[in-house]
C-alpha cells in the first residue's frame, strides 16, 4: 500500500491549505506568509526529533525530505496542488493572493532577484555559520571552514545593509516575499545560532533595523511560532 502524507497527518479541515513544517527559518517563511495573507490553513508539525521528515508519508509529498511543504486542495484550475521548496511556495502564495509580489513587471523581477539571493546565498551561508558555531563544527581545530562562511555571511549582510539603507524594505516601501524570506534567516543567525558577535552584526545597523520592524508585525510574531510543538504527554 502506498502511504500518503494524510496517513500520518490527517487533516481536521481538509478544505483548508495544509502546511507541513517546523519553526525553522525556512519553515516560518511560509507560516508568516500565511498569517500575513489571512489564508485559511491547517498546520502540521514535522518533528526532526522523531525524523518525521524521513517518513514515507512525508517523502510522498517531498521526496527530498525537507520542510516546509504544502498541499492546497484549491490549487490552479481548482485541482489539488502539492508543493515543496520555500521559495516556490512563497511565489505560489503571493500569486494566489495577489499580495507581497508587485504586479509591475520590473518590481516583480527585482523582488524575485532578492528572493533567489536568499535561497542561493543567505540561507546556505548562514546555515553553515550556524553549524560551525553552534554544533559540531565548533570542535574543529581548523577554523578555515568556519572563517570562510563567516566571511561570506558578512559579505551577504553588507549587501543587505546597503539595500536596506535607503529603503524601508528590500525593494522599497512595501514588504515583499523577499523580506519574508531573508529576515527570518537574519533572526536565526543572531538568535538560535548565537553568531551575532562572530559575524559582527553591529556593523549592519540597517539590517537589524529592518529585522526589528519585521518581527514587530503581529502576523510575523504569530508565524514565528507555527507549527506549535506537540504538548508533552
Amino acid at each position: 500500500m502506498t502511504l500518503t502524507v494524510a496517513d500520518k497527518w490527517p487533516a481536521r479541515f481538509p478544505d483548508r491549505l495544509q502546511l507541513y513544517s517546523l519553526p525553522t527559518p525556512n519553515g516560518v517563511k511560509v507560516s508568516i506568509m500565511l498569517e500575513e495573507t489571512g489564508l485559511a490553513y491547517e498546520p502540521h508539525l514535522v518533528s526532526f526529533d522523531t525524523e518525521d521528515q524521513k517518513s514515507p508519508e512525508f517523502l510522498s509529498l517531498n521526496p527530498y525530505g525537507k520542510i516546509p511543504a504544502i498541499l492546497d486542495p484549491h490549487g490552479p484550475g481548482g485541482r489539488p496542488l502539492a508543493l515543496f521548496e520555500s521559495g516556490a511556495i512563497l511565489v505560489y502564495l503571493a500569486e494566489k493572493t495577489g499580495r507581497f509580489l508587485p504586479a509591475d513587471p520590473a518590481l516583480r523581477y527585482e523582488t524575485l532577484q532578492w528572493l533567489f539571493f536568499q535561497v542561493g546565498g543567505v540561507g546556505p551561508m548562514f546555515g553553515q555559520v550556524g553549524f560551525f558555531n553552534k554544533f559540531a563544527g565548533r570542535e574543529y581545530e581548523d577554523k578555515r571552514p568556519r572563517d570562510r562562511y563567516v566571511g561570506e555571511s558578512r559579505r551577504a549582510l553588507g549587501v543587505l545593509n546597503g539595500q536596506y539603507t535607503a529603503r524601508r524594505w528590500i525593494t522599497g516601501d512595501a514588504l515583499t516575499i523577499a523580506d519574508i524570506a531573508i529576515l527570518p534567516w537574519v533572526r536565526n543567525l543572531i538568535g538560535f545560532y548565537e553568531a551575532g558577535d562572530l559575524v559582527g552584526i553591529q556593523d549592519f545597523p540597517h539590517v537589524t533595523r529592518a529585522l526589528a520592524e519585521f518581527i514587530a508585525r503581529p502576523a510575523v510574531a504569530r508565524g514565528l511560532e507555527i507549527p506549535a510543538p506537540t504538548p508533552a504527554a
